[in-house]
């Protein structure tokens, strides 16, 4: 298995996934009714595809996953650009920190970080920083669902592609518990040739997650929820 999509829920597909093309410098890959997709390589690491996917009712819960964005020296301008491409800035309460906080134009949070050596050979998604209720736990199960192994970061747990490439992920302390409300973003796996999905299934039930039935009828994949009540999602193989 390998980590392939972070998919948003969002109002407006073509409007938000162009926003984050742009600001990523993305390669563009489907443009349809529902539905806009594009791809973030990063040179001898991994790729990953951002997917917006349109839904009717918009989040409304506090986001559990967001993305942190390489700023480093150039901070200001990376935000600026930002800002030029219709985010806003954005007051979560974070008070004196030095890293700037953002809103997409759907009021998806973001981060512009500050320089950070953990954050070398990111690109420019620094890190995407996951709520856990046990970090620990969850790390376990992420690197066995993903193959990302443990680097040094901080967050209490991080993982990263084994090339030591591309954005951390960061398994943080959640404030309080998962609600019964969808993540407006998750993350998707990929099987590979020869995986099974039940023997898979049958891992991730064994690692602390369990299936997921979101009511949507019958789909070419599976949806899941990691120990913490995370939705991910597992594809098919190609």
């Amino acid at each position: 298995m390998f980590l392939e999509n972070l998919v948003f829920d969002t109002h407006d597909p073509q409007r938000l996934g162009r926003f984050w093309e742009a600001a990523l410098g993305c390669a563009p890959l489907t443009d349809g009714p529902g539905i806009y997709e594009t791809r973030l390589t990063v040179e001898g690491g991994p790729v990953l595809d951002l997917c917006f996917q349109q839904v009717a009712e918009p989040a409304t819960e506090p986001p559990r996953l967001h993305l942190d964005l390489a700023g480093g020296a150039r901070q200001a301008e990376v935000v600026e650009r930002l800002l030029g491409l219709g985010a806003r800035h954005l007051d979560i309460g974070q008070g004196d920190v030095p890293w700037v906080v953002l809103a997409d134009p759907e009021d998806n949070a973001c981060c512009v970080m500050e320089d950070r050596p953990s954050y070398a050979g990111s690109g420019p998604i620094a890190a995407l920083p996951l709520d856990s209720g046990d970090p620990d736990r969850d790390a376990e199960f992420w690197s066995w669902l993903t193959g990302w192994i443990d680097v040094p970061g901080a967050a209490p747990r991080s993982l990263r592609h084994p090339s030591r490439l591309g954005p951390l992920l960061e398994l943080c302390p959640e404030r309080a518990a998962k609600g019964a409300a969808k993540n407006r973003l998750h993350l998707d796996v990929r099987l590979e040739t020869g995986e099974e999905p039940d023997e898979v299934e049958a891992g991730i039930v064994e690692h602390g997650g369990r299936r997921f039935d979101p009511g949507w009828g019958e789909l070419p994949w599976r949806s899941y929820l990691d120990p913490s009540g995370n939705e991910f999602c597992v594809l098919r193989a190609y």
